[in-house]
């Protein structure tokens, strides 16, 4: 029987649906202390298969799963298709569960001390009711000078209007469409600009799988999925075998998705 596995983290690629289930991608970083004489464990990436009613449940969308982190509970599997399961290692769902936000938590609790001190300086009925006569009499004041304002606008306008003739509204530029990519695509970067950390240098991606995506390319002309990239760095934060892939078959190009800095 296969071992239970835990994960906690955010996805770290898009949303792929499929008939009766999800799948995104995470991946966790080793402890930074091995025991003496074996070497440090590096980034292992994860592919997440959920069943639909499981995954509706958490209320996560296609945008907030990128940002919500959560907790996977589920079993190990090596038997996933390559195109289905980009990641080293697949994983059957059997529990999903959203943690609570650090900020969203300290939000509230700023948000109900300010509500304390709001009751706390309220103003005496009089009061209030004196300061609404004044804002009354201030509001009218303004809003019969703004009046005039508008009237000596309106009559510049038309003054200007018979000068001039009407400008044309500007037409936003077409969106770059990616023909020929895979699915979640942002964006086209050249190989040359990607930055690959230490980390993934010193791992080597299985084999079999490598030499899967190698025939995937050759046969669609393009990668399963797109790397994952750093937006300001370019840094390279996940797809390390896709990289090699796009390396061995000599891609200029090669199809991306940011991650923004935190």
């Amino acid at each position: 029987m296969p071992h239970k596995i835990t994960l906690t983290g955010s996805a770290t690629g898009p949303l792929r649906e499929y008939d009766r289930y999800v799948a995104f991608d995470m991946r966790e970083k080793g402890s930074p202390s091995a025991p003496k004489g074996l070497k440090k464990s590096t980034f292992i990436s994860y592919t997440v298969f959920v069943a639909k009613k499981a995954f509706n449940k958490t209320g996560l969308t296609k945008k907030s799963i990128m940002h919500e982190k959560f907790l996977i509970q589920g079993e190990p599997t090596l038997d996933i298709p390559i195109d289905e399961c980009p990641g080293e290692v697949g994983i059957i769902c059997f529990q999903i569960t959203v943690l609570p936000n650090k900020n969203d938590k300290e939000k509230t609790e700023s948000d109900a001390k300010k509500e304390n001190k709001q009751e706390a300086s309220a103003p005496s009925e009089a009061q209030k009711n004196t300061e609404s006569t004044k804002q009354q009499e201030e509001q009218a004041s303004v809003s019969q000078s703004a009046e005039n304002e508008q009237k000596k606008e309106a009559e510049t306008i038309q003054s200007q209007g018979k000068e001039t003739p009407v400008q044309e509204k500007k037409v936003d530029p077409p969106k770059k469409q990616m023909t020929n990519q895979p699915k979640g695509t942002q964006d086209l970067l050249s190989f040359d600009e990607i930055v690959v950390p230490e980390e993934f240098l010193k791992t080597r991606p299985n084999p079999e799988k490598t030499q899967k995506v190698i025939d995937f390319v050759k046969r669609t002309g393009r990668l399963d999925e797109p790397l994952t990239i750093e937006k300001d760095s370019k840094v390279l934060k996940d797809g390390y075998r896709r990289y090699i892939v796009a390396k061995t078959v000599k891609m200029d190009k090669v199809p991306v998705i940011y991650e923004y800095q935190k």
